[in-house]
């Protein structure tokens, strides 16, 4: 099969093109035939400074594809199953940029009638933005249609991926969704994603206008950069409230003031997937499928995730892509056209 192997941490050019023998699933995982890759930033970020402990890595951890074999104790009519793929490539040298790879069986979800594109877009992003929105207080185990009524969620950065995500889910689940954006453009994006508010913090004060809306605070604030806006997310939390911070843009530093976060007896939450705890990530899995399965989510410009589109022999240059922030998903063609 064609793979994309890396040997040493680096950057893009790290990444070659190779034949390798398709991998076995052994037992209780499935051997998936790959249609399409997400690129995360966690890609390239790994690919610069994560050990190699099997000596060489396929990165990505997103795919969409379909079950091409089983190991023992899996279920055969999996076979032919079309899936959506997550965490591949997590303490395991079998990512997704490449025709196969093999998975834990619980990490290949059906897929339906829902496109390969939408379904190497889901993982990462989508699991992330779940724990986000079921992290706090106020905020429910679970996300389902009418999970969030009544509850105001601002996003802080609404046009990236886990942006994007959080601001599907959160609609999906009818929450009142606020996001914040840098430019005009974005803010079509983060609108055609369902955010009922969109704030230019270029050129709009976030706090003055997310009062406007929630004068008593909104539940969480799913946060990208906690160093430039702790400062705001302080002023607009609701008693309860928590701020889920999910990347660290901007700094990987933060001061906040002790007595009002105190009284308000908020919570600061961050969130990294990989070892988000096992029940919640198995309830994010179960809760995205179902968004997916009604039709809740989307990708696409139309969905405010434009797509960008690279062939496996150019899987340098999208990582290079998200590296330096392109607005919107990548993904890697790694089945042959």
């Amino acid at each position: 099969m064609k793979a994309i192997v890396y040997e040493r941490t680096g950057a893009p050019s790290v990444l070659e093109l190779v034949d390798r023998p398709e991998p076995e699933p052994g037992p209780g995982e499935v051997l998936v035939r790959l249609a399409v890759s997400g690129v995360n930033p966690t890609d390239w970020k790994g690919r610069r400074q994560r050990p190699l402990p099997a000596g060489w890595q396929t990165p990505g951890q997103d795919g969409a594809g379909v079950v091409e074999s089983v190991g023992a104790g899996v279920d055969q009519e999996l076979v032919g199953e079309r899936v959506w793929v997550w965490e591949a490539a997590w303490q395991r040298p079998w990512g997704t940029a490449a025709e196969y790879t093999v998975v834990p069986v619980r990490q290949a979800v059906p897929l339906g009638a829902a496109s390969f594109d939408l379904g190497a877009c889901l993982g990462i992003p989508f699991l992330t933005a779940h724990r986000c929105l079921t992290a706090g207080e106020y905020m429910p185990d679970r996300l389902h249609p009418g999970a969030l009524s009544d509850h105001v969620v601002l996003v802080q950065g609404g046009a990236g991926a886990v942006g994007n995500a959080t601001i599907q889910l959160a609609h999906w689940a009818d929450a009142c969704v606020i996001a914040t954006v840098s430019s005009p453009e974005k803010a079509q994006l983060a609108a055609a994603a369902g955010a009922s508010l969109v704030v230019n913090y270029r050129e709009q004060d976030v706090v003055q206008e997310v009062r406007k809306i929630a004068p008593d605070g909104v539940h969480t604030i799913v946060e990208v950069s906690a160093t430039r806006n702790a400062a705001a997310d302080v002023q607009l939390l609701r008693a309860g409230g928590a701020v889920c911070v999910y990347a660290d843009d901007g700094g990987d530093e933060v001061t906040l003031p002790i007595r009002p976060l105190m009284v308000a007896n908020a919570r600061w939450q961050f969130v990294l997937v990989y070892t988000a705890p096992r029940a919640a990530k198995a309830q994010a899995v179960t809760d995205v499928a179902a968004a997916v399965a009604q039709g809740g989510v989307r990708v696409g410009a139309e969905a405010g995730l434009p797509l960008h589109r690279y062939p496996l022999a150019e899987t340098a240059a999208a990582h290079q892509a998200v590296e330096d922030s392109v607005v919107g998903k990548v993904l890697i063609s790694t089945a042959e056209e």
